[in-house]
């Protein structure tokens, strides 16, 4: 990394050079905001990876980690979920980050990982960040893409709840969903899509250089930006996770995997994640001693040494 630039965030305030924005249009007209970013010349060619952020997330805001992987002769591939980003909105308000169903996620997963596999070369790495994680790990166990690998960091498999279960967690948000607030923030009440709670940085990440950049890309492109999730997606999310923890799901699971997490998550369930890596036949599970929700966006006593596991096992496993 360029310590230069790192002390100058400007260089990941802009896309970089080569990366192509474009439009992918699903089988129900729905446009998704994709991107593709071909290796350097000059740098021998490793393979294609398929990075997803997670809720809320927009492509933006992981140019640092992508640049990692894009100097090491990655190609790169990924898109804004449906909702988010730059790939429109479910409401009206578009502060208020909802789903039905994640059902409808794993679906346009699935379209665009095929779509990548068919025109990309291989090998093939799978890449997600919570939710991004979450439904990653829904595709590799429902629909078996043929990927040579997958990183999953910091993924959904439990919601960081307190003492509340998944369960009474899916309980509470059904029966708000019942009443008619479904489509209500679940706190906050929405306030504009740049509103963040005081608590969001310090559940995210310890560097407030690499958070004050996602605040840029929400002031400069308001348009990217969500706010808090609605009663209706914690409900998805919380049956979408009780999906993944039935019994005899994970075990089906044959890809490589190498599961990155931190016990001191204050948004996902370190717990949770532990059992899932349990299950799979075929992950490696790494929890790191520092750091919050956001390992590649952390402060670089946690990002590098991160990066440079996803590499250690990319280079192990598909290398």
């Amino acid at each position: 990394m360029d310590v230069a630039k790192d002390m100058d965030r400007s260089g990941w305030r802009t896309l970089p050079a080569g990366m192509v924005i474009s439009t992918a249009h699903m089988a129900d007209g729905w446009a998704l905001r994709r991107y593709d970013w071909a290796p350097p010349a000059g740098v021998k060619p490793r393979g294609s990876l398929f990075f997803q952020g997670g809720r809320g997330d927009f492509i933006e805001k992981y140019i640092e980690p992508l640049t990692h992987w894009h100097d090491r002769g990655w190609r790169l591939t990924g898109f804004d979920w449906r909702g988010q980003g730059g790939s429109g909105r479910f409401l009206a308000d578009p502060a208020v980050g909802h789903a039905d169903t994640f059902d409808l996620w794993v679906d346009d997963l699935d379209a665009m990982v095929g779509q990548w596999l068919a025109e990309s070369p291989g090998p093939h790495v799978l890449a997600g960040h919570s939710m991004g994680g979450h439904l990653v790990l829904r595709l590799l166990a429902e629909r078996r893409p043929a990927v040579d690998a997958a990183v999953l960091v910091s993924p959904m498999l439990g919601f960081s709840a307190g003492p509340l279960p998944n369960w009474v967690v899916r309980l509470v948000t059904t029966a708000l969903c019942r009443i008619g607030l479904a489509e209500r923030a679940a706190w906050g009440g929405g306030g504009g899509a740049q509103a963040m709670p005081a608590h969001r940085e310090r559940n995210l990440t310890h560097s407030p250089e690499r958070y004050s950049d996602e605040t840029w890309w929400r002031g400069h492109h308001p348009e990217l930006a969500v706010g808090a999730p609605s009663w209706g997606w914690l409900r998805a999310g919380a049956e979408s996770m009780a999906r993944l923890a039935a019994p005899a799901v994970l075990e089906t699971v044959q890809t490589p995997l190498l599961i990155l997490g931190t016990p001191h998550d204050g948004l996902v369930d370190a717990a949770a994640i532990r059992r899932a890596a349990g299950r799979l036949p075929h992950a490696r599970l790494r929890m790191f001693d520092e750091g919050a929700h956001e390992l590649l966006r952390e402060t670089d006593a946690v990002r590098l040494p991160a990066l440079a596991a996803i590499d250690a096992y990319l280079e192990e496993t598909v290398g």
